[in-house]
């Protein structure tokens, strides 16, 4: 429902209203006035926040146009309230409103139109349109930002102008208002007028598919990663952005969503956003062998139907999770995994994937995870809990959150010798379950409650020196980054719109070079920028979860790709059976905790982690995890980005060898099909004629 200020703001503005009609019926111009402040201060308060309550006001029939008029019938009340309506300020506030209510409808229009001209039937980042077409420059950003707000509260000069008049009774003020009202509206409409014709709007929709054609044919692409989703699935394209970088051939990514494009990590690959399923089918990618999908959704077909490339499902995590073995997968070529694992999964579903379209290629996201041979001596071991959400399902295996997040914390920050702890949720946690929200909520307080102790406990000290200087590097490089996100980073510089980001989105190299190497220095400063036995609650973005886990010493988390992640780490984990199915049905139903301490709700087989983080001769599952994690993400020579390659040249090498077979049998199928012989036409059947009628109908 939106914070505390905004809930605030809305009480306010709702009952600000029947204060403005109750000042209206006393009559009382200052009340009247008071109260018209307080809607129009707390409607921009909203706006600008941009209050989820808002959009949930127009549902209700109060939206914004709406307030707007009532406030302004209300005004014209208390002119009538005040005996004021034989005077001429009382029709010239009626020809006011009525005037720019009227202005309302061709400034809409024009701002759609302006919006709708300069959306392209195909947005691109990493691709040379400028020195193909002409776009021209967006509208300057004042015109169309949150225009609607802006022309409505173009009323206030009229509103406070005639309120003046009410109270001097005199109708100059009113009348000024009035003028610049009715003025300064027309002068808005006016000013969006040379947008939508002209040089001013960018080439239609065949001048720019052609324009991406030509860049096709020139660029020839071999190697396209598909992905279609909501905004919350961009992570989902983004985990194989860099691995689209190292291919060994050229590569391109296809996007159908225009909210997945704005929500598109930088990337020095070439970008094409193709919202209309008849354009992406029209596009020239004559060129593409490997069409590689990560995710499972309706709009493939549009690529699927081409023939003449190979189409791979990659997918975007490994787990024993069911969407791990969908059906929909027998579409593909071929389906790539990690490894072992991923192929006895789709053997055991029986899902009609074979097991000769099966590859395994290993996971080349998680090259950046780092191997593990020990706690380094003097440094408290550091446990992460990166519990999965609650899914939309309702099981209670799905999160540890609900029924042991709290037993898992508390025994964390209370395990004697102390360990450090890192609390680093799904984002979606609590999107779902009021019940998991309440349970995070309190891990929170939990974490940050130890973490408060630890300031006071003789135990551990800081050196403060070292805090002082990674937080003043943290700065700096903070500011670095914000200089060159604002100049601009492959996606728009924040300024322009769809349009302008298309002509103007190819990635600076240098820029992007060193935002990368920025970035990992950022990491590095954050973990020396506060004492290594803090225990800390870790959301957003950064620092990524690979940092975390290169950070940690063990984890504990929940039946997801998570956990096939870490065991990339060598290091000790453990995973909760929420569900309670014990340890031998978990471990039979779910591959990757097969070298893991399972956990029960109550958490009492923490110490098992807590030993082997600590001495290693206590390590009784290490073996285990070694052998595991050659199952499940395949062997660590050669790399995995190498196995990776491999198999996008090898199956682009039988798409290629499909290609020219059929090319061989067309020609041959057409040296072989003689053209025939026209058949005689009897002497005895006659010709027919054509009459008159009949020829003027085939004319």
């Amino acid at each position: 429902m939106g914070s505390a200020a905004e809930l605030a703001a809305a009480a306010l503005m709702m009952l600000g209203f029947p204060a403005l009609m109750l000042a209206a019926l006393v009559p009382s111009v200052p009340a009247f006035a008071a109260a018209a402040a307080v809607t129009y201060l707390a409607d921009h308060y909203l706006h600008r926040k941009g209050s989820y309550l808002v959009n949930r006001l127009s549902k209700v029939r109060a939206g914004l146009s709406i307030r707007f008029l009532i406030r302004q019938l209300l005004l014209i009340l208390l002119l009538a309230r005040l005996g004021l309506a034989d005077d001429l300020i009382y029709y010239g506030a009626i020809a006011c409103f009525i005037a720019f209510y009227g202005l309302q409808a061709p400034h809409g229009a024009l701002v759609t139109l302006i919006r709708n001209r300069r959306r392209m039937p195909v947005a691109t980042r990493n691709v040379d349109l400028a020195s193909r077409i002409r776009i021209p420059d967006a509208p300057p950003r004042r015109l169309l930002h949150r225009s609607a707000e802006k022309m409505l509260h173009l009323d206030l000069a009229a509103v406070a102008g005639i309120l003046v008049s009410a109270s001097l009774e005199s109708a100059v003020v009113g009348f000024i208002g009035i003028g610049v009202t009715v003025g300064v509206g027309c002068l808005y409409v006016l000013a969006l007028v040379p947008y939508v014709r002209g040089a001013k709007i960018p080439p239609n929709a065949d001048t720019v598919l052609a324009a991406v054609d030509d860049w096709l044919g020139e660029y020839r692409p071999e190697t396209v990663l598909y992905f279609s989703g909501s905004k919350d699935s961009a992570y989902q394209v983004n985990m194989w952005l860099e691995t689209m970088e190292q291919l060994d051939s050229q590569p391109l990514i296809i996007l159908r969503e225009r909210v997945i494009l704005n929500n598109l990590a930088p990337t020095t690959v070439p970008v094409i956003c193709v919202p209309g399923g008849v354009h992406l089918m029209n596009l020239d990618l004559s060129n593409v062998r490997v069409a590689l999908y990560a995710a499972n959704v309706g709009k493939n077909i549009h690529l699927l139907r081409v023939p003449t490339m190979k189409h791979v499902f990659i997918g975007h995590g490994d787990s024993d999770k069911l969407a791990s073995v969908n059906p929909y997968s027998k579409v593909y070529d071929e389906v790539w995994t990690a490894g072992r694992a991923g192929r006895d999964r789709y053997a055991i579903a029986d899902v009609g994937v074979r097991d000769a379209d099966i590859v395994e290629v290993g996971r080349p996201q998680l090259a950046p995870i780092q191997g593990w041979s020990g706690v380094p001596a003097g440094r408290i071991p550091t446990v992460l809990y990166a519990p999965t959400w609650e899914g939309w399902d309702g099981n209670p295996g799905n999160t540890s959150i609900v029924l042991a997040g709290e037993s898992i914390v508390q025994k964390l920050v209370s395990a004697d010798p102390p360990v450090r702890v890192l609390y680093k949720p799904h984002p979606f946690t609590g999107t779902v379950s009021k019940e998991a929200g309440a349970a995070h909520r309190r891990i929170i307080a939990l974490v940050e409650q130890a973490a408060a102790e630890r300031v006071t406990d003789a135990r551990f000290t800081a050196d403060t020196a070292t805090l002082t200087a990674a937080k003043a590097e943290l700065a700096r490089i903070e500011a670095r980054l914000a200089e060159l996100s604002g100049k601009g980073n492959g996606k728009g510089n924040g300024k322009g719109d769809e349009a302008e980001a298309t002509r103007d989105g190819l990635v600076d190299i240098a820029k992007h070079e060193e935002v990368a190497r920025l970035r990992a220095e950022w990491n590095a400063a954050y973990w020396r920028s506060f004492p290594g036995h803090e225990h800390r609650v870790i959301t957003g973005a950064e620092p990524r979860l690979y940092d975390c886990f290169n950070v940690s010493d063990a984890m504990v988390s929940d039946i997801s790709s998570v956990v096939s992640d870490f065991i990339a780490s060598g290091k000790p984990y453990a995973v909760t059976d929420s569900a309670e199915l014990g340890v031998e049905e978990f471990k039979r139903a779910n591959t990757a905790v097969r070298a893991a301490t399972i956990l029960s709700n109550s958490a009492a087989e923490l110490g098992e982690l807590l030993d082997a983080v600590r001495d290693p001769a206590a390590d009784a599952l290490a073996e285990d995890r070694g052998e595991l994690k050659r199952y499940l993400l395949g062997p660590d020579e050669p790399t995995s980005i190498d196995q990776f390659n491999t198999a996008v040249a090898n199956l682009a090498i039988k798409a290629e060898t499909r290609n020219v077979g059929q090319d061989s049998r067309s020609a041959t199928g057409a040296d072989m099909d003689p053209e025939p012989e026209p058949d005689p036409v009897p002497a005895t059947v006659p010709v027919p004629r054509v009459s008159a009628a009949e020829d003027d109908m085939t004319a």
